[in-house]
């Protein structure tokens, strides 16, 4: 609910209308009242793509604007924390966690079955908050690497970011935790390239991913 107050209106996203809070018995039910939204998601069924979409120059630069927008706004929480890059960045990536991580205010599940296609929408705010700066961009870099068009595309479109060395951190950030999705048996196809943009980031081969139950 903090998003519908906080975040300004000109990040698209489905509106809140209602909050309904009720238990039965040890359960708790929450249920969210929102804008029925009619266009399609770029990528329904999974959160990674495996074909471009072909999204047009307009939609790129609707993404840009929402995402500043969006860092510029007061975080409430902090989505990915220390602890968690600590552990991380060591299993997942063979490096040791950064001396020190810039946040800002965040989608934090940048994926393509959060977004729909024109006009953009942004959907699943659960966890959005304070996340490492570029976290967001290098979330959805992450889940489109099986596309190498895209892929390219989101360094193009965002270069302002991902070519900062705090962006590099938000990246790695990203892909540790996508690493982590891997080791819980998610994303198999995937893992050859995570692995290969890890180490491009780096130059150090990450670890095979092995079952994991870090948490953030």
């Amino acid at each position: 609910m903090g998003a519908s107050l906080l975040v300004p209106d000109a990040v698209p996203r489905p509106r809140l209308y209602e909050v309904h809070d009720w238990t039965d018995g040890e359960w708790a039910f929450e249920a969210e009242v929102l804008d029925y939204v009619t266009h399609p998601v770029v990528s329904p069924e999974r959160a990674d793509l495996d074909h471009d979409p072909g999204l047009p120059a307009g939609w790129w630069a609707d993404l840009r604007q929402a995402l500043a927008l969006l860092a510029g706004v007061e975080g409430v929480k902090v989505t990915v924390r220390d602890g968690w890059i600590e552990r991380a960045f060591p299993q997942f990536l063979g490096i040791p966690a950064p001396a020190k991580v810039e946040r800002v205010t965040g989608h934090g599940d940048l994926h393509w079955g959060n977004l729909t296609t024109t006009p953009l929408t942004l959907l699943d705010w659960e966890r959005w908050g304070l996340v490492p700066y570029g976290y967001d961009v290098g979330l959805l870099h992450a889940n489109s690497l099986l596309v190498p068009d895209v892929a390219d595309r989101i360094r193009l479109e965002f270069a302002s970011v991902l070519d900062t060395p705090a962006g590099r951190v938000g990246e790695l950030a990203a892909l540790a935790e996508t690493l982590q999705a891997v080791a819980r048996g998610w994303y198999p196809d995937l893992a050859p390239r995570l692995l290969a943009r890890a180490e491009s980031l780096t130059g150090v081969r990450p670890p095979a991913p092995l079952h994991s139950e870090v948490s953030g």
